[in-house]
């Protein structure tokens, strides 16, 4: 078994003082960060899903929450591509640490639009007597804005989400250079502080900021801690910062030339990457084993949990106890590679987890939990452990494989476009696609089971989980699995897929920019 202590005195170790300077400040900046994150996205997809079903029982209509709900994160998850569009100029022009410290503190301002929009329309914090005097699903509290208005809303912290997220895949190169090595114990080592603080942040969401602020306030300290994220993250070196030329547009300075052939060049990357992917057996296999386990990552937290806690729960804040579980199995996912990093230096073996321990969910159409129970909401949360261990440690493994991978191949390259951030360009762009277009659908299929069972009355979704959760997640255990087969010598338990020179401390080259990534990649929280 792995010395614990011997790997992360490695670690440690493998870092010179200006680089643990920097790490420590980020570490801090991220977790400050991530506790803010939690506390808003947990609180919008609960405030909707309550809004949307306080609307149909005032209106008497058919409910169309859940077909909402999806379209309202597949345009946030989106509009994130947008967002590092806009910033990757800016990348280029100034210290990624200036650049990370505006975009954060824009994304808490964009935060606070929702707050002052409730506020102003009638919204209040809930009073702590509120449950013993009103009946339940009285949402009296909240503004009295248009639902739908969310949604634009939301779109636009999507922009500010995809400007912080885009600096945050770029800013490790920055701090530890390009030894692969070193990326993967500082991705592995910010993974794991990052998901301590998602779960405390899922579990304080809806355990204690929305039952005592309600969800229409409980993000609140939102604004707060990114503002002391963006004043940690300014104490950052420059990270030996030069102004860089853009390429082709070098001779046209004007920003807005700049974000115009940004979007040339995603589009350039997604064909690039296509190209890669589609085109070699070394990463044909990344398409499934990449976008669409991600994808099921994203419906699991974002549309599956917010299902099991309103429609079996009776309780929509309670998704975020199901959340934290899945934080902390991230944890420990993200924890196990750090620890074996040394021994096991493939994703294949975290992939083939991944692909069986997401079918733990066909438990929850067999299940019939009583409403109004929170301990039912942490038993989902532990069934939720295992499932994201899965995906996180194959998401850390597999991403220091795409680098080890490609850093090579755009060695010398004059392109604009990196062989590393087109093929991460067009990975993301697929699991957006996917989400963006399966999501809602599903919802939709969702809302109609409800409305036909009942709705409000007493409708029940069991029958629609059997195909949401079940046949849906088993599609996406064999895509998964399927893939780990495809790459030579992956019949093997632990097979080498990268090689060690792969792995060997090596700079770019000059001229080279294949360890940047493109605008247009927000990056996988």
């Amino acid at each position: 078994m792995p010395d614990v202590r011997a790997s992360i005195r490695e670690t440690w170790r493998s870092f010179s003082p200006l680089e643990k300077r920097n790490i420590a400040i980020y570490i801090l900046g991220i977790t400050l960060y991530k506790f803010g994150l939690e506390a808003f996205n947990g609180s919008i997809i609960a405030l909707a899903t309550n809004r949307y079903d306080y609307d149909a029982i005032r209106t008497n209509t058919t409910a169309k929450t859940f077909e909402r709900v999806g379209l309202l994160v597949g345009l946030n998850q989106a509009l994130q591509c947008v967002g590092s569009i806009l910033i990757a100029p800016l990348i280029q022009r100034f210290p990624t640490k200036t650049v990370l410290t505006a975009a954060v503190f824009v994304f808490g301002l964009f935060t606070a639009i929702l707050l002052i929009v409730d506020a102003a329309t009638g919204g209040y914090i809930k009073p702590a007597d509120w449950e013993a005097k009103h009946k339940k699903g009285d949402y009296s509290y909240y503004g009295t804005y248009y639902t739908d208005g969310i949604i634009p809303i939301y779109c636009v912290t999507g922009i500010a989400y995809g400007m912080v997220e885009l600096i945050r895949r770029v800013i490790p190169k920055d701090i530890v250079g390009g030894d692969v090595k070193k990326l993967i114990r500082m991705d592995s080592l910010v993974h794991i502080c990052y998901e301590v603080s998602g779960t405390l942040g899922a579990f304080a969401t809806a355990l204690a900021l929305i039952p005592a602020l309600g969800n229409n306030m409980s993000f609140i300290i939102t604004p707060l801690l990114y503002t002391a994220a963006a004043i940690t993250w300014w104490f950052i070196s420059d990270l030996g910062f030069q102004k860089k030329k853009l390429g082709k547009l070098e001779q046209q300075p004007s920003y807005i030339k700049a974000i115009v052939g940004g979007f040339y060049l995603f589009a350039a990357s997604i064909w690039t990457g296509a190209k890669i992917i589609f085109t070699s057996r070394k990463f044909i296999w990344l398409f499934n084993g990449y976008a669409v386990a991600l994808y099921g990552h994203r419906f699991l937290e974002n549309a599956l949990a917010p299902v099991i806690a309103k429609r079996y729960l009776g309780e929509s804040a309670w998704s975020q106890v199901m959340v934290g579980g899945s934080n902390f199995g991230e944890l420990c996912g993200a924890a196990t590679v750090f620890i074996l990093a040394n021994y096991v230096k493939t994703p294949i073996p975290w992939l083939r987890i991944d692909s069986l321990t997401v079918l733990i969910v066909w438990y929850l159409p067999f299940w019939y939990p009583p409403a109004g129970d929170v301990r039912y909401a942490w038993m989902v949360a532990a069934t939720f452990i295992p499932i994201s261990f899965g995906w996180a440690a194959g998401d850390v493994s597999i991403s220091a494989y795409i680098q080890g991978a490609l850093t090579r191949l755009g060695k010398g390259s004059k392109s604009a476009v990196s062989p590393l951030g087109a093929v991460m360009a067009f990975l993301y762009s697929t699991y957006i696609i996917i989400y963006a277009i399966i999501s809602p659908l599903l919802g939709t299929y969702l809302d109609q089971v409800y409305a036909r069972t009942g709705g409000a009355n007493g409708g029940d979704v069991h029958e629609a989980i059997i195909y949401v959760g079940g046949v849906h997640f088993t599609i996406i255990a064999v895509c998964v699995m399927s893939a780990t087969f495809i790459p030579k010598g992956s019949f093997s338990l632990c097979p080498t897929i990268l090689s060690d020179e792969d792995l060997e401390k090596e700079g770019p080259d000059e001229g080279d920019n294949s360890t940047e990534l493109p605008a247009g990649i927000a990056a996988i929280s």
